[in-house]
């Protein structure tokens, strides 16, 4: 299965507070999956790393540890985001009222026209009136994703 995937899940993977079992169904789909992400994926999760670090909610330890996680997952970093950044991705920041980081990712999503896994409400809200799908819960999911490999 192939999808679109947003920081607020993989994230979710890497701060033991912000556990979801949403999150968690979506990590155990990955071994049969291939996640798209937008190139500002990586700094957003770096961004988030230093934060928790910084607040003592994890250590640098536990983000090397995450950061081995989600290297070792199939995760596709789209190279075109930037050239679409002040296009497409800023019409659907004012159109969906979204930051303009959550409309890269919404832009992705219809690009690629991939469903797309997030724990953001506001980012799911806007998807869902784009016509974009949103991933499911492994449960229903797991069946579709191993006709895949």
């Amino acid at each position: 299965m192939q999808f679109f995937l947003d920081c607020s899940v993989s994230i979710s993977w890497c701060l033991v507070d912000e556990n979801s079992d949403y999150a968690n169904s979506i990590l155990a789909m990955m071994p049969y999956s291939k996640a798209f992400v937008p190139e500002i994926w990586s700094l957003e999760i770096a961004n988030v790393l230093l934060v928790a670090e910084r607040r003592n909610r994890m250590t640098q330890k536990q983000s090397s540890e995450a950061i081995d996680l989600l290297q070792s997952l199939l995760i596709q970093v789209d190279t075109s985001t930037h050239a679409n950044a002040l296009g497409a991705t800023l019409v659907l920041g004012r159109q969906e009222v979204l930051a303009a980081y959550d409309a890269a990712y919404l832009e992705l999503a219809l690009r690629l026209q991939l469903p797309l896994a997030t724990l953001d409400t506001r980012l799911a809200e806007a998807a869902t009136r784009c016509g974009v799908d949103l991933v499911e819960a492994y449960e229903k999911c797991i069946g579709v994703a191993k006709a895949f490999i």
